[in-house]
This record gives structure tokens, C-alpha cells and sequence, in this order.
């Protein structure tokens, strides 16, 4: 019977101590919790900005055939002032990679004629894979890919939108696309509305991930412009190089 009795002080002892334990566990957490800074019940995180939620059609064109896609609806040039084209003639097919006839301009409008295969000089081994279009009467064409071995690489879907831009991003205001349409920067613009107005941009190293300088070539009239939290808050003129 001594031996019963005493199993059994020691299991309700160790029954004691365990709840004991889970009680002071508790207690500490309950405090902890206190402890917590408490939310703003009217605090709210910053809304995301609705150019995310934006996503582009692409054709993923993989060889000829799949690439003269761009032939069926307009394009417009995602960055400007980036992609050079040349004179082409239709007779031969042949592209006058010597002789530089400019650059795309920020969304600019093309109408695709025809993607050809063509040979530049100096590069064995590969061909260019060019759109075809016409401007003022005239033909022109532009890269946008490589053929080497068999083997397509094109990257038309990350020079050229398939959509109107006014569509995909209509939630712009009104004076953002006049300022785009006159290839002019205002401050308030984010990077992305800059980069429609003037084409591309060389950003600076920074140190605070809220400040930014992009040095835009613009034409060859460049620009620098300052933005602060995603908005251009300066806006300077440089001299041409």
C-alpha cells in the first residue's frame, strides 16, 4: 500500500509541476504579447502601384514563322533612342547595316511589313534576324534577333508592345500622355512614364533605395532627372557630349 500511495503523491506532483509550467509559459506569453507594439487601427500600407498589375501580351516567337506574328497588328517601341535601324531594299532584301539611318523613337508607332533574314557584316557565323517597316515612303529595318546554326534567338517581346500603350496603361492621367506625346518629362512622372516620354535611361549607383538619378541621352538633348520615392522631383537639362 506505502508504495501505491507514494506512486501516486508523485504522479499528482508531477502533474502539479507540469500544469504549474504550462501556466507560467502562458502568463509570459500573455505579457510578451502586451509588450508588442500595437498597429494604427488606421494605418494602412502604401497601395501597390497599378503598373504591376499591367502585363504586356507577348508573342514568343521562336522562328521566322512565328515572328512575322508582328506583321498582323501595329507595335510600338518600348525604349527609345536605344534601337537603331537602317535603309532596306525590298528588290534584294538586303539591309545597309553601314549606313545608320537613326534611332526608334520612345513608343513609337511601326507597322511591320515583313522579319527577314539578312547578313551584316563582320559577323561569321551569324545572321540578323530584321523587321521590316516603312517610314515616309521609305523601307527600313531593325533587329530583333539572331540566327546561328539552325538556331533563333529573338527578343521582340522585350523591344516591342503588341498593345497600344494608352490601353494597356489608361489609368495614366490625361497630362502624363499629352507629355508623353510631346516626348517631354514633368516632375510628379514615375521612371516608367519618363522612359515612354524620352526613351532609356542610365540610372547612377545609390546608396538610399528612395532617391534615384537616371541620366536620360534623349535624343541627344539629355536630361537628368532626380526621383524621389518612384517620383521625378528634379528635372535638369544637360549639354549635349
Amino acid at each position: 500500500m506505502e508504495a501505491d500511495v507514494k506512486q501516486k503523491i508523485q504522479l499528482a506532483l508531477a502533474l502539479a509541476i507540469a500544469i504549474a509550467a504550462l501556466r507560467t509559459g502562458y502568463v509570459l506569453y500573455e505579457r510578451y504579447q502586451e509588450n508588442l507594439p500595437k498597429e494604427q487601427p488606421n494605418a494602412t500600407a502604401p497601395p501597390l502601384n497599378p503598373d504591376y498589375y499591367v502585363t504586356p501580351k507577348k508573342l514568343y516567337p521562336y522562328d521566322l514563322k512565328s515572328a512575322r506574328e508582328l506583321t498582323k497588328q501595329p507595335v510600338w517601341v518600348k525604349e527609345g533612342y536605344r534601337y537603331f535601324y537602317y535603309p532596306y531594299n525590298p528588290s534584294t532584301h538586303h539591309t545597309a547595316f553601314t549606313h545608320e539611318a537613326g534611332l526608334l523613337l520612345p513608343i513609337q508607332r511601326i507597322e511591320i511589313k515583313d522579319v527577314i533574314v539578312d547578313k551584316a557584316p563582320g559577323t561569321a557565323g551569324q545572321k540578323q534576324v530584321m523587321a521590316v517597316f516603312e517610314n515616309e515612303g521609305k523601307s527600313y529595318a531593325f533587329q530583333i534577333g539572331t540566327f546561328t546554326d539552325g538556331d533563333y534567338k529573338i527578343y521582340s517581346d522585350a523591344m516591342l508592345f503588341v498593345q497600344d500603350p494608352r490601353e494597356l496603361y489608361k489609368h495614366w492621367p490625361a497630362d502624363v500622355w499629352e507629355a508623353v506625346g510631346k516626348h517631354e518629362v514633368k516632375l510628379g512622372m514615375n521612371e516608367f512614364q519618363a522612359d515612354f516620354a524620352i526613351g532609356m535611361g542610365r540610372p547612377d549607383s545609390q546608396q538610399d533605395p528612395s532617391w534615384k538619378t537616371v541620366h536620360y541621352p534623349n535624343g541627344g538633348n539629355p536630361i537628368t532627372i532626380t526621383y524621389h520615392d518612384g517620383k521625378a522631383v528634379e528635372i535638369k537639362a544637360d549639354k549635349p557630349s
